[in-house]
């Protein structure tokens, strides 16, 4: 039988369950209901923003949300909410 390669991260995810590390969640269906209430909170949008922006601007951002699938309301608020949280990184 062929020997399966693992990445590093997939042989320390391995390891840990191997070494018994892993507990089961006990009440799973409750963990999950808090869970997805977190990430509910997490990702309402309860404010309204109006803008003006450059015609270009706006175009080269629904252009790009189609590429990617989603809307460009979603993608302008993305990229909000990444440059406050300091995680959009410009590039050289």
């Amino acid at each position: 039988m062929d020997q399966v390669k693992l990445d590093a991260e997939e042989a320390d995810v391995l390891n840990s369950y191997e070494s018994k590390e892993w507990q089961p969640i006990l009440q799973l269906e409750a963990e999950k209901q808090r869970y997805q209430e977190y990430a509910h909170a997490t990702f309402k949008k309860d404010s309204w923003v109006n803008i003006r922006i450059f015609s270009k601007d706006l175009e080269a951002i629904q252009k790009k949300a189609f590429e990617e699938g989603i809307p460009y309301q979603t993608l302008i608020a993305s990229i909000l909410h990444k440059y406050v949280s300091g995680r959009l990184v410009e590039r050289s």
